[in-house]
């Protein structure tokens, strides 16, 4: 078993018992209390006359502010064909070396102020965060604004970047879950870029300091930029500190253009990635999803909850509980800005492939025909409820939603609209979105493992391709 899936079995062992399907209040326990929203945060919001948009949530609590600084149109989706993965270069780049400061010095700067400074990618953009003390609120936001507007992309330090990410690819390419996600990334999505996150060699090899500098350029604009900032520190203040820190940055050139929509109507496919002496096969399925705003998202959330979305959802228990097939398995919908993906995977043993698949589609097929009953439509509700609730207790955390929300198209009461919503959804709708959506003729299907020991169980489920990329 690798490192993987016993971190995923063990995580999975100590889940906790009380969302069983079919679990009720433990005898002499009172009922579950009401579930409670997240109450809508106050939030201050002004944009600068350079298009830079600020929120400020002030917050009592430690003596600490959080800023997230999120990029739309800086991540993934912006990456030309022959750039995939260079998002993750570009994030990571950015505290490595500013017009002022090299690398040692900005994380000696940060661990001064009593906190840190890292960026991140995603497929609509690029995050930015930062934190300090309240005493050091000004000089961490500089800091920050520093990163941000000069990165200087050093020679020296790109070179070992590029060196890393080589060997990291190098790693990764012997996992069959890297291998699996990427292909069914790019059966879903065909030539869109949401299907081309991953790097690879000739991607990494072509990056230079010029091309971080120009993509930098082109992709990092107040007019595309958020700011929040959450802690102890008053709305006056948050706003005083982000004009002195960003009022004068200027964009350069045009924007960029906005992602396009991804396709709803790709063909499935079926590919066979191969593995030769591997005694187990690691299984995705996908399909079209829709966008994080569009109409049918919430249902779907709750869908995806209930069929494969945690320990005790349908497609986990039905594979690991009661077949005995896997450690964990999972089905879900996947939702960025300009569109999503269903996916289903797992790691199974060789001989139950085509069982696992065939289980698959039977837990598609049912949640899409019959409906949820209440019971287990309210032990859903409370844990995506309480889930929410403890990912979002901590004032980074709160930012980082805001953010994140933000870049996929959804509005700041978003964060305090969602549990209710979720509580509003009905058996009906359920069904709806999940024959809809995770409708077995429309699935892809991708396995790697041994071509010899797995050809006859995928015979039912169509031609397929055998291929070593």
């Amino acid at each position: 078993m690798n490192k993987l899936m016993l971190a995923l079995a063990v995580s999975l062992a100590f889940a906790p018992a009380a969302h069983s399907a079919d679990a009720g209040t433990p005898s002499g326990m009172p009922a579950y209390g009401q579930e409670k929203s997240i109450p809508a945060p106050k939030i201050a919001k002004q944009t600068l006359s350079n298009g830079l948009t600020v929120w400020v949530v002030p917050r009592q609590g430690l003596p600490r502010v959080d800023y997230v600084l999120a990029l739309r149109g800086a991540g993934f989706a912006a990456d030309a064909p022959n750039q995939s993965g260079f998002a993750a270069m570009l994030a990571g780049m950015l505290n490595e070396g500013t017009a002022k400061r090299d690398s040692r010095a900005i994380a000696e700067a940060a661990q001064g102020m009593g906190g840190e400074v890292a960026a991140s990618p995603a497929a609509d953009g690029i995050i930015l965060s930062a934190n300090a003390l309240a005493s050091q609120a000004p000089a961490m936001l500089n800091l920050m604004a520093e990163i941000a507007r000069q990165p200087s992309f050093p020679e020296n330090e790109v070179a070992l970047a590029k060196a890393n990410a080589l060997q990291s690819l190098r790693v990764s390419e012997t996992q069959p879950g890297f291998r699996a996600e990427r292909a069914i990334k790019k059966a879903v999505y065909a030539d869109h870029p949401y299907g081309r996150t991953d790097p690879t060699v000739e991607s990494i090899n072509a990056v230079s300091a010029e091309m971080l500098r120009a993509e930098h350029a082109k992709r990092f604009r107040p007019d595309r930029a958020l700011l929040v900032v959450t802690g102890r520190i008053s709305e006056a203040e948050a706003m005083k500190l982000a004009r002195a820190a960003f009022g004068d940055w200027k964009a350069s050139g045009a924007a960029l253009p906005d992602t396009p929509a991804a396709s709803a109507g790709v063909k499935p496919a079926r590919i066979l990635l191969k593995r030769d002496g591997s005694v187990q096969s690691t299984l995705r399925l996908g399909s079209p999803g829709i966008a994080a705003s569009a109409a049918d998202q919430i249902p779907l959330r709750l869908t995806s909850t209930i069929l494969g979305g945690g320990f005790s959802s349908r497609i986990n228990t039905n594979l690991r509980e009661e077949k005995g097939y896997t450690y964990g398995a999972s089905a879900g919908a996947r939702m960025s800005r300009a569109g999503g993906m269903m996916v289903g995977g797992a790691d199974v043993r060789n001989e139950v492939t085509g069982a696992s698949l065939e289980e698959y589609f039977k837990e598609y097929k049912r949640l899409g025909a019959e409906l949820v009953p209440a019971k287990e439509m309210d032990m859903n509700k409370r844990y995506v409820a309480g889930g929410y609730l403890l990912s979002n207790q901590l004032q980074r955390s709160v930012a980082s939603t805001l953010a994140a929300n933000w870049l996929v198209g959804l509005p700041p009461e978003f964060l305090g609209e969602y549990v209710p919503k979720i509580q509003k959804v009905t058996p009906e709708q359920v069904r709806t979105v999940a024959r809809k959506y995770f409708s077995p003729e429309n699935q892809s299907i991708v396995v790697v493992g041994d071509p010899s020991k797995l050809e006859e169980q995928l015979k039912p489920y169509g031609a397929f391709t055998v291929t070593d990329k």
